[in-house]
């Protein structure tokens, strides 16, 4: 479908906007009719050309006095018109994709500073926030409805950017809502135990993140360390301009040599010596991934080494605070196995003391990765403290059950507030804390829909202060 097709079927020379919810229709919209979760944007098409739609892209003819045009998928045509709308923006501004189950938002930020440092003017859209120009404003979703994420390319080169790193996360993928980007490169992080309640299977999972590899044969980096990327890897051999990464292995890109400390990590990769505040092996992966797809877009040496070094904390990700304090403590968005063993696996590394370790787990997600936290949080610290995160519509006393099955943590404390600072309590000094689950997140989602004020970092530091 083509923006000419929408035109000549409403008879006039342009449209103001593209809307997928009714109550955002102005006139002059056009009006898709998309299905999302649990809601049917065909039933609210009455409402739409109420609102001033001047025609409708749907699945089936409707009920409405305005032109229609039947399609047999409109999440596609949504791809399709959106990319048109807004002027084919990705043809002018290279957009680096990051994927995976874990690491996307630190190596999306490793990337980002690198492409500064060499002077590609990067525009971000991640979990944590955008940047379009020089401004920074929190996000408010991972990635939006496709006519959004082309109208915000398009902002980005208005306001000067010359290049984007993006986070794309399965759903974007199997909603078809990355379907209009031409990506420049992406990279493969790794596949975890995540998703899967709306996946259903691993291969689903996989699928959904592989697709974005296979259409238009953009650059790739893919952690070959990973089962799933080493499948993926496989799967792209005959094609030009793929690199491979992994911690260990055969792989294109890996270290020479790591030097790991509590101020941070010193590692050789392809001859650079790169150096870094941020802690553990896991980001050592997160590097490797940046440097692979910094490669694959022509960037300089001495920018990688410059822009891995200017990165001096990734919000919510092993962010310490401190607040003078004779312990360590550290807030980290780890919510699911793979990511919480990384953490406290780093923690242990950095101290002869004690790990303390508060964590729970998100309601309405994946129940079957609460057991396996209950047992690595029970394993892998000293002091397990179980308590809520955001259980949204879920009973948080479920939640608590679900993790004890994998696990006896030595205290459970329904109260987030509460168990943060029973951790405070018990630490001594030289040991360490990891508040786990939650990172930069400044809300927590209660029962029906309900939000309340928590960031761990600001508990923790009232908790200290206190």
């Amino acid at each position: 479908m083509k923006l000419r097709d929408v035109l000549d079927v409403c008879g006039q020379h342009e449209i103001a906007d593209l809307a997928v919810v009714a109550a955002d229709v102005r006139p002059g919209s056009v009006y898709l009719c998309v299905r999302g979760f649990g809601v049917d944007g065909h039933d609210w098409a009455a409402e739409a050309v109420a609102n001033g739609a001047i025609a409708l892209i749907a699945e089936r003819r409707l009920d409405v006095d305005v032109p229609q045009i039947v399609v047999a998928d409109a999440r596609d045509a949504l791809a399709t018109l959106s990319e048109e709308f807004w002027g084919h923006p990705t043809e002018e501004l290279p957009v680096a994709g990051i994927t995976g189950t874990s690491g996307k938002t630190t190596t999306a930020y490793l990337l980002h500073s690198i492409l500064d440092a060499a002077g590609r003017r990067p525009g971000l859209h991640g979990t944590i926030d955008m940047q379009i120009g020089t401004a920074r404003v929190p996000s408010d979703a991972p990635t939006p409805v496709a006519f959004h994420l082309q109208r915000i390319f398009r902002e980005m080169l208005d306001a000067g950017n010359r290049s984007c790193v993006i986070e794309a996360t399965s759903y974007d993928s199997h909603l078809q809502r990355l379907d209009g980007v031409r990506f420049a490169a992406l990279v493969f992080t790794n596949l975890g135990h995540d998703h899967l309640n709306y996946h259903g299977t691993f291969e689903n999972y996989f699928d959904a993140k592989r697709r974005l590899f296979l259409r238009g044969e953009p650059a790739a980096a893919i952690n070959v360390g990973d089962p799933y990327g080493a499948r993926l890897a496989d799967e792209l051999r005959s094609r030009d301009r793929v690199l491979t990464f992994a911690l260990d292995g055969d792989a294109d890109v890996t270290p020479e040599e790591i030097q790991l400390s509590p101020e941070g990590t010193r590692v050789r990769i392809c001859g650079l010596d790169l150096q870094t505040s941020l802690l553990g092996t896991f980001n050592v992966d997160n590097i490797l991934a940046a440097v692979a797809a910094a490669r694959l877009l022509d960037v300089p040496d001495h920018a990688i080494v410059a822009g891995v070094a200017a990165l001096a904390q990734v919000p919510g990700r092993m962010e310490r605070i401190d607040e003078g304090q004779p312990f360590t403590v550290f807030v980290d968005y780890a919510h699911k196995p793979e990511a919480l063993e990384a953490v406290l696996r780093t923690a242990r590394s950095l101290t002869d003391g004690r790990v303390l370790c508060v964590f729970g787990c998100g309601g309405e997600s994946y129940r079957g990765k609460r057991p396996m936290m209950g047992g690595i949080a029970s394993t892998l610290s000293d002091v397990a403290i179980l308590t809520t995160d955001s259980p949204r519509n879920e009973d948080p006393q479920a939640i608590v059950a679900d993790v004890l099955e994998g696990g006896t943590p030595d205290v459970v404390e329904p109260d987030r507030r509460r168990a943060i600072e029973r951790a405070i309590e018990l630490a001594r000094p030289g040991d360490v804390i990891v508040v786990a689950g939650r990172g930069h997140e400044p809300l927590q989602t209660l029962g029906g829909g309900r939000a309340v004020r928590f960031d761990d970092r600001d508990v923790v530091r009232d908790l200290l202060r206190s």
